[in-house]
């Protein structure tokens, strides 16, 4: 068995569903002392378990290197998803058929931290600073994960110059995809009260569907942009319809709806938000927007043609450079340091029967150890 192999197994076998705690950050630390890092963790969150402030684990590790030398991260979550039904095998006991490792997490990015692991074991202290930024908290509502890291890390003056994302961004094959920006999210609620009363008296009631209908047909015709140079365009989405009326002869006091809007980088969280609010309130409605993370652009340079060389020398391919999918920590992440996300094929990620391919286990390692050993080299003064 690979020593990848080994580590992906002990942290799928510690079940650690959104929001994570306990168990799996138990053995993560266990395989990062014997490397010799300070382990620091905390827990973020005080309500009710099953609400957005149920308490998240965090973790941040870290192995020094000379003074004054770089310091590269590795981040990711050791978070996952529920697992729902009709798995083949326990989805929390990690099971080898043929050439595949099943178990949730093994995409969706247990793999990718054992992989971490691995690789850090080939780069000498000497090389410079590592870290890792490992919270329990991406699945879930994100509150209390990486950016409380963050507010740790800049207490500490712990700050990276570098950081490498474990997202699962393989399409087709390992290292045919990285990531080196996201676009921005944000979903917004609306709203639009009547005026309950029977259908054979429309006059005494104010219906408020055909209101609502028409503030959607105005916002799904909005045509927001047609793309840019690094992003695809942007789109806006109608996700729920709402009214809940279960009489056939009454005029429903209230009807809601929800949008999501993935955006590039010609529009801000800000700006959409407030051009659907006016769009609702001339429709008579309101609208409640949440901005769940803004675009972000690693600008390509020696950091991602770092990131790029190491996979090629690997693979044998160069990948795409693509700001294509949904949000990641990368969002938060991207505030305090350059940041690109590489890892694992995505195609069986937050799937039944979740798998990876047990060669890519080392392979990745192997790229993972190119990157630390290639980033701590680099010269940051000459940017990233």
């Amino acid at each position: 068995m690979s020593k990848t192999l080994e580590l992906a197994k002990r942290l799928i076998a510690a079940p650690s569903v959104t929001p994570a705690t306990g168990a799996v950050f138990d053995e993560l630390e266990a395989m990062l002392i014997p490397l010799g890092f300070a382990v620091h963790r905390f827990r973020r969150g005080e309500g009710e378990e099953g609400s957005d402030e149920a308490p998240v684990e965090n973790l941040f590790a870290i192995r020094m290197g000379p003074e004054g030398s770089s310091h590269f991260a590795f981040a990711g979550h050791l978070d996952v998803v529920p697992p729902g039904e009709g798995w083949a095998s326990d989805p929390f006991e990690p099971t080898v058929r043929g050439e595949l490792l099943h178990g949730r997490g093994a995409v969706d990015m247990k793999s990718a931290i054992a992989a971490m692991v691995t690789a850090v074991e080939d780069v000498p202290r000497e090389a410079g600073t590592i870290s890792f930024i490992i919270t329990g908290d991406e699945e879930g509502p994100a509150l209390h994960g990486t950016r409380a890291l963050i507010d740790y890390m800049t207490a500490e003056g712990a700050i990276p110059d570098l950081c490498l994302v474990g997202e699962p961004t393989s399409f087709h094959r390992l290292g045919d995809m990285m990531k080196i920006g996201r676009r921005g999210s944000v979903n917004i609620w609306l709203t639009v009260e009547g005026t309950q009363g029977h259908v054979a008296y429309p006059h005494l009631a104010d219906n408020p569907i055909p209101k609502l209908v028409a503030m959607l047909a105005e916002l799904d015709a909005l045509m927001l942009d047609t793309g840019t140079d690094w992003f695809q365009p942007s789109n806006l989405e109608i996700t729920d319809i709402e009214v809940g009326n279960r009489a056939h002869n009454v005029i429903p006091a209230q009807a809601k709806a929800r949008i999501s809007i993935r955006f590039n980088d010609l529009h801000s969280g800000a700006s959409l938000s407030e051009r659907v609010v006016a769009i609702a309130e001339k429709h008579g409605g309101t609208a409640l927007p949440i901005i769940s993370g803004e675009p972000f652009l690693t600008e390509p340079g020696a950091f991602s043609a770092l990131v790029a060389g190491a996979i090629e020398a690997e693979t044998g391919s160069a990948p795409e450079q693509s700001t294509t999918g949904g949000t990641s920590d990368a969002r938060f992440l991207r505030a305090v340091c350059p940041v690109i996300e590489f890892g694992l094929c995505n195609a069986t990620m937050h799937k039944r029967d979740e798998a990876v391919a047990i060669p890519d286990l080392d392979a990745l390692a192997r790229i993972y150890a190119r990157v630390a050993k290639g980033a701590l080299a680099l010269d940051m003064k000459q940017g990233a």
